[in-house]
């Protein structure tokens, strides 16, 4: 089957899966076509700006008030939500090696779906104070099956790193691969269906503001993250006979619901307006850098961010370092040793970052929080020091990193995982003067 899109980031679009049932003119007539539902979906407080104001109108098969009783509570495994204060913070730098993955060979990840999978490796903020973040692994060997989540607490950026997965949501259907993120916004729900035999990736779950384009400045409109390259769900439904029983899963003030229903809620068959899942390929990005010496701060690699109240510093940036043409003159062109008020959280998706030529694999996460010193390993170091200056472009890789006011604090289950390396600090132990 193949997927179509609406594009633009952000666009008022309007799409309908069955013709003619979506109302012209106004968002709520006495009675909609075909005897659906209209039911509005608020991304933001009705009196917001203009310019951030978000909302979806959704022509429905059953209202969501048939979707959402008679909750049960679950456990929620190693799914967590902010505050999560099992312990302090640590004071080190820390990183992880991949999850080990293979689903042919061990029946417990065959056996976990995208949503059963999440593991938490690290949170910030308050998810009830609608401010910080978690970032989530997950590593499936199955589909959800007659099964749907829905976030209350934040919006969910799904990066993968292997395998494709199919995110099926109640406004439509995007097909996400390896180099593709995808966005679903808070109260959305949706199910993940695997593309191939098995999908591992990054998962993170914004409680702050929904994550937008950054503001530019002297870079102008024509570079970093196009506009016209997101791309939004044509509507599609499910659920037209009810004959077919779902369990939906509610995520709401960090504890886990579940509901039996007689019919899947993904049944919207028509939608209007600006607040709804998306996609980009990031190998879309359109990086900038410098051109004669030194090289500026990593923010003009911003792919997305979510505002915080203070201008200027994020409650989360999702920056993308991806290769590029290498050209500064007389200049260390590697990321410099750095210690800055903001935490960085990085994963890498493929190839080699090239502050970190060794023990940082696809699939792995470092955690470097606010004036804890940090930067290139000694292998990265020596190469910078003494590569030859000539024109180089690199080898391809997608690295990111989530960027956040407030420190990342590791779960219980991230800092007794065995992929944890301990000796982490040693990379930097052989950097001494020269002379």
């Amino acid at each position: 089957m193949t997927v179509s899109y609406l594009t633009g980031f952000g666009n008022e679009h309007a799409t309908e899966a069955r013709p003619g049932v979506l109302p012209s003119g106004q968002n709520s007539p006495q009675n909609v076509a075909d005897g659906l539902f209209a039911e509005q979906l608020s991304g933001s407080a009705f009196t917001a700006p203009r310019a951030t104001n978000l909302r979806s109108w959704l022509y429905r098969l059953r209202p969501s008030v048939r979707h959402l009783s008679d909750l049960r509570p679950i456990d929620a495994g190693l799914f967590r939500t902010a505050p999560d204060r099992e312990h302090p913070t640590p004071a080190s730098q820390l990183r992880w090696g991949p999850e080990p993955f293979d689903p042919d060979e061990d029946a417990t990840w065959r056996n976990q779906t995208w949503l059963s999978s999440l593991r938490t490796i690290a949170s910030n903020g308050d998810a009830h104070l609608q401010c910080g973040a978690a970032t989530h692994l997950y590593a499936a060997g199955r589909s959800m099956v007659n099964e749907t989540f829905v976030d209350s607490d934040g919006e969910m950026l799904i990066v993968p790193e292997s395998g494709g997965v199919r995110v099926v949501t109640e406004m439509g259907v995007l097909e996400v691969q390896p180099a593709d993120i995808v966005v679903v916004p808070r109260g959305v729900k949706f199910r993940v269906e695997l593309m191939g035999d098995s999908a591992r990736g990054y998962a993170c779950e914004n409680y702050g503001a929904p994550f937008t384009l950054p503001e530019p400045g002297l870079i102008g409109l024509n570079a970093l993250a196009m506009p016209r390259d997101f791309r939004y769900p044509v509507a599609a439904y499910e659920g037209e006979h009810g004959d077919e029983p779902s369990r939906l899963v509610l995520k709401y003030g960090g504890n886990l619901f579940e509901t039996e229903l007689e019919h899947s809620p993904l049944d919207v068959v028509a939608w209007h307006g600006n607040y709804a899942p998306y996609k980009y390929n990031l190998r879309d990005y359109c990086p900038i850098g410098p051109v004669l010496f030194d090289h500026p701060d990593p923010s003009i690699w911003t792919v997305l961010t979510s505002a915080s109240d203070t201008p200027g510093t994020a409650n989360v940036d999702f920056v993308l370092f991806r290769e590029r043409w290498l050209v500064a003159e007389h200049t260390f062109r590697p990321p410099w040793f750095h210690s800055n008020v903001m935490s960085e959280l990085m994963g890498l998706i493929e190839g080699v970052y090239d502050a970190k030529l060794d023990g940082f694999a696809p699939g792995g996460v470092s955690i470097h929080n606010a004036f804890l010193p940090h930067g290139p390993d000694q292998a990265s170091f020596e190469r910078g020091s003494s590569e030859s200056l000539e024109p180089r472009r690199m080898e391809p890789f997608l690295s990111f990193m989530l960027e956040s006011r407030y420190a990342w604090l590791p779960s219980q289950w991230a800092l007794g995982r065995p992929e944890r390396q301990q000796n982490y600090a040693t990379t930097w132990s052989g950097i001494d003067r020269s002379v």
